[in-house]
């Protein structure tokens, strides 16, 4: 049940204050969503619908990746609390990739994998990544070349070298996520990434891997062999 107003709780009990005594790391995560709402409505505490959010969507990972329509049908979310919520959940994704930077290099497919996996593990569509790196094989920046299933007709050559051209890449890296979470890569994965590395191969941009992500596993071309 949703339960009393969080101004009726005991100040020990209050979301709020729980952070400030304890810290955030010891509070449920009902209790960090209901700090990131703030407010609930005229029947409904903030902490009630937290806790009917979770119910909902069952998993964080759930929740995350819910659009702006689905959290606002939860009760007293709106479309203004489930733009706060994805806001927050977004920071904690790029916290997680913002230690790369300009210049850092990647030294090997577990690094690519680590910077990758934030981004795309949890994502119910298949995105397509390129990971632009200068003549030093230094990081320059990642761009997202495709959003949907991954083919040929969707990723063509013409768009990942553009991009990489703009960029003044001297290299690339690949990447898509599998939404199933089984990185191994299908037959069409093995196509495009062969007609990638040829056009590649002739334009003076190679590319050093393609990477495959799925649910906290990967998959790298590079070290399997297949590229």
């Amino acid at each position: 049940m949703p339960g009393p107003s969080i101004k009726n709780l005991p100040s020990e009990e209050r979301p709020r204050e729980r952070l400030e005594k304890v810290g955030a790391e010891n509070l449920s995560n009902a209790e960090l969503m209901a700090i990131i709402l703030r407010t609930g409505t005229f029947d409904l505490s903030v902490l009630g619908m937290a806790k009917l959010l979770l119910a909902e969507f069952q998993t964080l990972q759930r929740l995350s990746t819910a659009s702006i329509g689905e959290l606002s049908t939860v009760k007293g979310m709106g479309k203004s609390k489930a733009i706060q919520l994805l806001a927050a959940f977004e920071l904690g994704k790029r916290l997680q990739t913002s230690e790369f930077t300009q210049d850092d290099s990647f030294s090997s497919p577990q690094e690519v994998a680590r910077f990758l996996m934030p981004r795309l593990r949890f994502l119910d569509q298949e995105n397509f990544i390129t990971i632009h790196l200068n003549t030093k094989n230094r990081f320059i920046t990642s761009e997202t070349i495709t959003i949907g299933t991954l083919d040929a007709s969707l990723v063509h050559p013409r768009e990942v070298f553009k991009a990489a051209i703009r960029q003044s890449s001297a290299s690339l890296i690949l990447a898509h996520n599998h939404p199933s979470g089984d990185p191994r890569p299908s037959k069409e994965d093995l196509n495009l990434t062969r007609r990638l590395k040829e056009a590649g191969d002739l334009l003076g941009i190679p590319i050093l891997d393609h990477l495959i992500i799925g649910n906290n596993k990967y998959y790298s071309m590079k070290e399997e062999g297949t590229l």
